[in-house]
């Protein structure tokens, strides 16, 4: 019986680090030879694992920064309160 997608997806973090074992390597390749929405999804985390270890830190523009700080500061402060 074939696995549905959503059984490869729980195991993509794996099988992109190369911990997983060669059988379901195999069956995961050949699934993503003829799944274009998984392709997409491997092709996708392997660029972010790769951009990741490069290291490279960018700022954010500082208006962007002032606002996604104060909407986490907000959100911290409604769940835990104010500290």
């Amino acid at each position: 019986m074939a696995r549905k997608c959503e059984e490869f997806i729980k195991g993509l973090a794996d099988y992109i680090d190369g911990d997983i074992e060669p059988e379901l390597c195999d069956e995961i390749e050949k699934h993503i030879g003829k799944c274009n929405n998984c392709r997409i999804m491997v092709d996708t985390m392997r660029q972010t694992v790769s951009l990741c270890r490069e290291g490279k830190e960018e700022r954010l523009p500082e208006a962007l920064e002032r606002k996604l700080t104060g909407m986490l500061k907000e959100r911290w402060d409604k769940k835990f309160g104010h500290s």
